[in-house]
């Protein structure tokens, strides 16, 4: 299979001064990295790379990299594994390039597309989609563009979850089976909750009056406790006029 080549060389300017002349020149700096060969600095063209690029695949376009260090041309097969980006205008500032083996799996993520329109929508019911993207480990020339997941069958409280996935050959996904990945819920149902919890009309009367029923309890006691104390007053008299 053949793969969208990009001409590489390999820059003996490192650290930030060395990275900042490069950008100066017009191109752009990298690091070439994996396979367990030791990491190396280069430079690229930033046009290259980006009209390289598959519009779909993007970052997970697997590259053949003509690696040049002096007189000598190596092609290597590899992907981005990250850029850097300026926030300001977007040009590319830095990029890792991940060494491939055509016979080895590779870890990356890829988008997750729904598809269909679920039978529970047409009763209310609202698609909830859980997962946007998700990893899976695929060689290098299996590596999807984007995964479907058909939607059509779920009705009202029904999900699809990983294990559900239809994929291609030769990929795996990395992630729980048991994670849901699109569901169909009833609308409101939060609000049909909350409404259940709410006061009943007519709740708050019935409080005042019964709060109303303690006050006159409230006063029995008080009175009960002062007929005592009024009580200990005369007996006291009585002492006193027997002495």
């Amino acid at each position: 299979m053949e793969f969208a080549k990009v001409s590489i060389e390999v820059r003996t300017q490192v650290g930030k001064g060395g990275a900042h002349k490069v950008r100066a020149a017009g191109k752009v700096p990298g690091v070439l990295y994996g396979q367990k060969v030791a990491p190396v600095a280069v430079t690229f063209d930033e046009k290259s790379l980006l009209t390289s690029l598959d519009k779909e695949k993007r970052r997970n376009t697997v590259l053949s990299l003509q690696l040049s260090d002096g007189g000598k041309t190596e092609s290597v097969t590899a992907m981005v594994r990250d850029a850097q980006i300026d926030p300001l205008s977007q040009r590319l500032i830095h990029v890792d390039f991940l060494r491939l083996d055509l016979d080895a799996e590779v870890n990356v993520t890829v988008p997750l597309v729904l598809t269909g329109k679920a039978i529970g929508t047409t009763s209310g019911g609202q698609l909830h989609q859980s997962l946007h993207t998700i990893l899976v480990a695929a060689k290098p020339a299996a590596i999807p563009t984007k995964i479907e997941a058909d939607v059509t069958a779920l009705d009202m409280g029904d999900a699809l979850h990983v294990s559900d996935l239809k994929l291609g050959a030769g990929v795996r996904a990395l992630l729980d089976p048991k994670d849901a990945i699109a569901s169909v819920v009833a609308p409101k149902a939060e609000k049909v909750e909350e409404a259940a919890a709410a006061p009943v009309e007519g709740a708050v009367p019935a409080e005042g009056a019964a709060a109303a029923g303690a006050a006159p309890a409230a006063g029995g006691d008080k009175g009960a406790a002062a007929a005592p104390a009024a009580g200990a007053k005369k007996e006291g008299g009585g002492e006193k006029k027997g002495k």
